[in-house]
């Protein structure tokens, strides 16, 4: 069964005008734009994107539904899409994401070392958030740039061949209060 013929889970009487803000409504048509019309649940990932971002860094399973009700796709279908991808969060966060890749590459060229470094040094394990809210500190599947391990990204900057070290220097340099 694919997403166009997939029973839909769409509230009856959804006013999709009411969903999200019309700027938001018009980014996530202009993504829709690009796939033919039966095929617009295609925007889902950017579509997550956009409402995560206006969100402050997370996904309630309110705004996922809201996401499956606007691309008229069952909302397993979206829960699916955001439980699989390491760029959603499905909790609060820190403003700051700190993730540092777990690929065979990355491992190999020591992001173990880092990810053990940052438990250590800022007392945090993949998922939590520094006591300070400074950062959230994750651990995610592939970052694509395995040719440049280990790699790390913060915020949507990669950085890549990293130590302990210069990772440090990249989180002092985070914003100390964002208040």
């Amino acid at each position: 069964m694919s997403f166009r013929t997939a029973p839909l889970s769409v509230p009856s009487g959804c006013n999709k005008e009411t969903l999200f803000t019309p700027e938001i409504r018009a980014e996530i048509d202009r993504h829709i734009a690009k796939y033919p019309a039966e095929w617009k649940q295609s925007a889902v990932m950017p579509a997550l994107t956009l409402v995560q971002e206006s969100n402050g860094g997370w996904l309630s399973s309110e705004l996922m539904d809201d996401v499956a009700s606007y691309l008229d796709m069952p909302r397993v279908a979206v829960y699916e899409v955001a439980t699989f991808y390491g760029m959603y969060d499905l909790e609060p966060t820190a403003k700051h994401k700190v993730c540092v890749c777990n690929s065979v590459s990355c491992m190999l060229c020591g992001s173990e070392d880092l990810i053990e470094h940052v438990e250590r040094k800022y007392g945090v394990k993949p998922g939590e958030t520094t006591a300070d809210g400074r950062f959230t500190f994750k651990e995610v599947e592939c970052l694509g740039a395995c040719r440049h391990a280990p790699a790390v990204l913060i915020g949507k900057t990669y950085h890549e061949s990293l130590s302990a070290q210069e990772l440090d220097a990249l989180i002092d340099g985070l914003e100390r209060d964002d208040g």
